[in-house]
């Protein structure tokens, strides 16, 4: 089954989504451990082979001390 195609605005929240992270100056590891979660599951959010849910998003936004319409933008 081929990879599904995301929206040009999910591929956008997705590259806000590594942004934030580099921003903040953090590895996928260390936010892994941060949210008690494995590295892949950062990576599979970053890369679009997981989406992220409303929860999840607020999660991150916590860790990354940016608002949630940052991912938005």
């Amino acid at each position: 089954m081929p990879k599904s195609v995301h929206s040009a605005l999910y591929k956008r929240f997705l590259e806000c989504l590594r942004k934030a992270r580099l921003e903040k100056g953090l590895t996928q590891k260390q936010v892994a451990e941060r949210l008690n979660r494995p590295q892949s599951y950062v990576a599979k959010c970053e890369n679009g082979e997981r989406r992220v849910d409303i929860v999840e998003l607020a999660e991150f936004a916590t860790l990354y001390e940016k608002p949630l319409t940052y991912f938005l933008e």
